[in-house]
């Protein structure tokens, strides 16, 4: 089994906010910092880093990919967004919509982040390899085609699906959304189509704040096929697997994909800044577990990571590093410092038999 790594340098070096600087930021001068946001590139170079020095990398297929080309962009965002986002690229920067600020050669590089989700879904859909993570940035699950937003400005999954769809490598897709906020640009894509099941796992009220609504399932063929669970905050590990065994596993097996594709943020974790959730490292190791049992029983195992958000800079190497030697199927050599000598309040045992109920409320709702 050969698990791929994608991943490329240029891709931290997307600014996400100091474009309005003096300071000349594009070509080669890599960016000082992130401009003020969040999102920033240390949470995945300091991944990517641990990676390295446990060894992690080098029992991967570790690789770049070109970028997606104009075409594989075009279907899903239209010319007109396109043009206007190489236009202020160009000029030296930019912002096209919400929280989505950028820099000279930002369209470059937010077209090498979908061209690394892209060339990890080619691969494994065509099984070249069993399956791969692709270290995206910047990230994209809440891209519309044309409004990006929340620090996204291609929609990188959606990009991967639409090119493999399109060479007849995929035709049923699954999309598990584990970030912590709604992936409100991937089920905008694919509401009202039947070919692509959009499964997002969220915390309730954050952002965006009015989208991913339980009662959202879709419209005409598409009826169904979006589903959403917005979690208490508070939600921690058993919540979280729980939600896995009573509503996505259920989903995906009645689904029956070609193959899985997982919008993994990290950004559920109990120290994330932009949250207010409880998960560990384990948690995602777990649930990476889980899918792709279920995608060895559904699909050839056929299951691609790609990464979103998660602003810890501390906690997401280690989120991220669990979540890859299980994709893997490696012993996790990066022990959770967070299990190491810390008081880990995770909720009491009425609190957590609340969550679980929660969910199970929701899958009845579901018809899950």
């Amino acid at each position: 089994m050969t698990t791929g790594f994608f991943w490329d340098e240029s891709c931290f070096w997307h600014a996400g906010g100091n474009y309005a600087f003096t300071m000349p930021i594009g070509g080669l001068v890599q960016p000082l910092a992130a401009g003020g946001l969040p999102e920033n590139p240390e949470t995945k170079r300091r991944l990517k880093n641990l990676m390295d020095v446990t060894g992690l990398t080098s029992q991967l297929a570790s690789q770049s990919a070109p970028p997606a080309a104009y075409e594989d962009l075009a279907r899903v965002h239209p010319k007109s967004y396109l043009d206007e986002f190489k236009r202020l690229s160009d000029a030296g920067g930019g912002e096209l919509g919400r929280r989505t600020p950028f820099a000279a050669g930002g369209y470059e590089i937010a077209a090498l982040s979908a061209g690394l989700a892209l060339a990890a879904v080619d691969k494994v859909a065509s099984g070249a390899l069993s399956n791969a993570y692709a270290l995206s940035r910047p990230p994209g699950h809440h891209c519309l085609p044309d409004f990006p937003n929340g620090f996204c400005l291609l929609a990188n999954i959606a990009i991967a699906i639409e090119a493999a769809q399109s060479k007849g490598l995929a035709k049923r897709v699954v999309v598990l959304d584990w970030d912590v906020h709604h992936g409100n640009g991937t089920e905008g894509i694919y509401y009202d189509r039947d070919d692509v099941l959009a499964i997002s796992l969220h915390q309730e009220g954050n952002y965006p704040l009015d989208t991913g609504a339980l009662t959202d399932r879709g419209t005409g063929v598409g009826e169904g096929f979006n589903i959403n669970l917005p979690m208490y905050a508070g939600s921690g590990h058993t919540a979280y697997l729980h939600a896995m065994d009573r509503v996505v596993i259920r989903a995906i097996e009645a689904f029956k994909p070609d193959m899985i594709i997982v919008a993994c943020g990290f950004d559920a974790s109990m120290v994330d800044p932009l949250a207010r959730m409880q998960a560990t490292a384990e948690t995602f190791a777990e649930m990476t577990r889980k899918i792709k049992a279920t995608a060895e029983r559904l699909c050839d195992g056929k299951l691609v990571l790609v990464h979103e958000g998660g602003y810890s800079e501390f906690y997401v190497p280690f989120c991220g590093h669990a979540t890859i030697a299980a994709l893997a199927g490696l012993e996790n050599v990066a022990p959770d410092p967070m299990q190491i000598g810390f008081d880990i309040r995770q909720p009491s045992a009425a609190f957590d038999a609340f969550l679980r109920q929660s969910i199970d409320d929701m899958a009845i709702q579901l018809e899950v």
